[in-house]
């Protein structure tokens, strides 16, 4: 804990720009792994890419390239990418995104022309040495690859922490964070950043290592995975000093207590990867404002489960074109058996429900069923009575957009 206040306090007086993961007191866990905010803060040298062209559902408007990633077994790597940014019909400069993807996925072009049509350039990029040809989870490996990624990561532990794939991924994505501020179109001002699954697991440790992001969307992924995810027999596959020095290091967790950007939570209530008790967790570590959507059981992928939900793209207009935020829970609880949430709106609520549970065991296999909530608008406020026999609970607020957000869920005694 010294330690990542230590590093907290320096982060915000600017005496130093290297970041270590907070650790925790065993000593059985060797020091986490440093990124050096000087050198990925500044904008990587990039490549042609001419072979690449962008896909039917991308758009002329994108281009491929590489840019120049961390050394990897003490060899430089290039990074693919795919950036676009629309046609400017003033002189001002454009918000941003960049753009994380999940596991078996690589940079695809139709996710920067998603958000090229809301009005915002965006760069997607290859996190696992790869390049977008190939089909999904078998995509073509490229020569100057870093090491392959997600559930890899658990087998080189026993690396130097710099050539393991989450220190390669979250420095590619500093790096085209970096990369897109230093384009003359894009305001540095207004960049986010989401991810999708995998990606919104490397968004967790993100948030807590970049703080130039204006703000932050995870979708599925969080921390806290030694606790409860999809990849409890990974850890117990490697063995308890292994498992310990994996979480240590790069269990969002560990990174998420630095986070102060805005950030948005979505997942939907019986994710198979990353379930509520863990994503609660995760999203209260964070010092800085949160908002949270729970969808009952919301589908998991890219494609538009991912990609397009349209809170996210409501969450980011507000930061980036002053539109109206979304809902705002600003206090919760329990009287009785009855369950409350207080918010401010900029919409009209247009409904209210009470999303619960009566049934117990693995959350992914719980079935959750939905009842009318009582609201009022302009007292801003929602109740609504918890069935007996609820194991799980929460209120869920819709406005005349069909923007959800959520209150945190509550659990029985």
């Amino acid at each position: 804990m010294r330690a990542c206040l230590l590093a907290i306090l320096c982060l915000l007086t600017g005496i130093s720009t290297s970041l270590r993961a907070c650790e925790p007191a065993a000593t059985t866990v060797a020091p986490g792994p440093v990124f050096d905010l000087d050198r990925l803060s500044r904008a990587p040298a990039t490549f042609p890419a001419d072979s690449f062209q962008p896909g039917p559902e991308g758009s002329e408007r994108i281009r491929p390239l590489f840019f120049q990633g961390p050394d990897w077994q003490g060899k430089p790597t290039q990074i693919f990418a795919w950036y676009g940014a629309p046609e400017r019909q003033t002189e001002a400069k454009l918000p941003a995104m960049v753009l994380i993807h999940g596991g078996g996925g690589t940079a695809f072009d139709r996710w920067v022309k998603i958000w090229n049509d809301r009005g915002y350039a965006a760069i997607a990029i290859d996190l696992c040495g790869c390049v977008p040809k190939g089909t999904y989870g078998n995509w073509q490996r490229h020569q100057l690859g870093g090491p392959p990624g997600w559930d890899a990561s658990f087998d080189q532990i026993d690396q130097p922490p710099e050539d393991q794939w989450p220190f390669q991924a979250v420095s590619a994505v500093v790096l085209a964070h970096s990369l897109v501020r230093s384009f003359p179109e894009v305001d540095a001002e207004r960049v986010g950043v989401t991810g999708i699954s995998w990606g919104g697991y490397l968004t967790g440790i993100v948030a807590g290592v970049d703080p130039r992001f204006r703000f932050a969307v995870p979708v599925y992924g969080c921390g806290f995975l030694q606790d409860n995810s999809a990849w409890l027999p990974q850890f117990e596959r490697i063995g308890s000093q292994k498992a310990a020095q994996w979480t240590a290091w790069w269990d969002p967790k560990a990174w998420l207590p630095r986070a102060e950007m805005p950030i948005l939570w979505l997942n939907g209530t019986n994710d198979f990867a990353y379930p509520p008790d863990s994503w609660q967790k995760s999203y209260r570590l964070p010092p800085g404002p949160r908002t949270v959507s729970m969808p009952v059981r919301m589908p998991h992928g890219h494609g538009p489960a991912g990609e397009n939900p349209a809170e996210i793209h409501a969450f980011a207009d507000s930061f980036s074109f002053g539109a109206k935020p979304l809902a705002r829970v600003t206090g919760q609880g329990r009287d009785g058996n009855r369950a409350w949430v207080t918010f401010e709106a900029s919409r009209p609520i247009r409904t209210a429900e009470l999303n619960f549970t009566t049934a117990g065991g693995k959350w992914q296999d719980r079935l959750w069923e939905t009842l009318p909530a009582e609201f009022e608008h302009a007292a801003g406020r929602a109740t609504a009575e918890i069935p007996a026999g609820a194991t799980a609970w929460y209120l869920h607020l819709v406005d005349d957009a069909g923007l959800a957000v959520s209150s945190e869920h509550g659990v029985a005694e």
